[in-house]
């Protein structure tokens, strides 16, 4: 089937990790022109963009205000404009912090690095959707912010936050500006990812699908092709608003080994 993507203008954030660069390869596929956008990971970008057609490669800290307006204003100089915005990048914490142990400057950062960086992200896209009136957008949540995560309350209540109240507001904010436009988001669950392939071995598996019905952790590839369903006007022209869980069925998380 025709996803109508072919010569899409499209920004991808994150795209040095493992979801955003498959985001990255999965638009390539479909013919768009793809900017391949990388905070630290500068040499995994640029071997990414060496394997797609006319992808361009733009670094920014997407915490830094400046520094986003920047991204998408290059990419405007490079490409005209901006059609669609795959706002994947994020920071999920390694160490296992109780609430109780939880330090605020941890919080802070862990919240800036997620909910601050999607809404700056957004908010420069949308400058751009104004200026050409029509675009979408495709949000990165997480499991995380629908089920909790314990040890993890600073990431889960921010993607609560980007797959909730800041989705909710976005997709009524775009039609404003783009009668047409669209905002859905992404919820990976447990997924092998740069992220996370140090923190899942065998007895993990076992232990976090326990609440699946598809007893497997998905892949990169899983996630990337829901965000290019939800970006393309073909495959979901009247969904918006809507928060897809890729997670394999995931009805909660396992707080208890029996």
């Amino acid at each position: 089937m025709d996803t109508g993507l072919a010569g899409k203008r499209v920004v991808v954030t994150g795209a040095s990790g493992g979801i955003g660069s498959a985001c990255a390869r999965a638009f390539a596929a479909e013919g768009a022109q793809v900017v391949v956008h990388y905070f630290r990971g500068r040499e995994r970008a640029e071997a990414l963009a060496a394997e797609l057609d006319g992808a361009i490669v733009i670094g920014a800290d997407l915490t830094v205000e400046a520094e986003v307006d920047a991204l998408f204003a290059q990419t405007r100089e490079q490409l005209g404009g901006v059609d669609i915005c795959a706002a994947v990048a994020g920071v999920w914490p390694i160490d296992d912090a109780p609430v109780w142990e939880l330090s605020l400057e941890r919080w802070e950062a862990t919240v800036r690095a997620n909910l601050t960086a999607t809404f700056l992200t957004s908010r420069a896209f949308l400058r751009e959707v104004e200026r050409i009136g029509h675009g979408n957008l495709v949000l990165v949540g997480s499991t995380a912010g629908r089920f909790g995560e314990p040890g993890h309350a600073d990431y889960a209540a921010a993607k609560a936050a980007i797959q909730v109240g800041l989705l909710l507001s976005l997709k009524n904010d775009i039609v404003r500006i783009a009668p047409l436009g669209r905002v859905n988001a992404v919820a990976p669950g447990w997924t092998i990812s740069p992220m996370t392939r140090d923190s899942l071995d065998p007895d993990d598996v076992e232990r976090v699908t326990r609440t699946m019905p598809l007893r497997k952790v998905a892949t990169v590839d899983d996630i990337a092709r829901a965000i290019v369903v939800l970006a393309s006007d073909e495959l979901s022209g009247h969904i918006t608003g809507e928060l897809v869980t890729v997670a394999g069925g995931m009805e909660g998380r396992t707080l208890h080994l029996s």
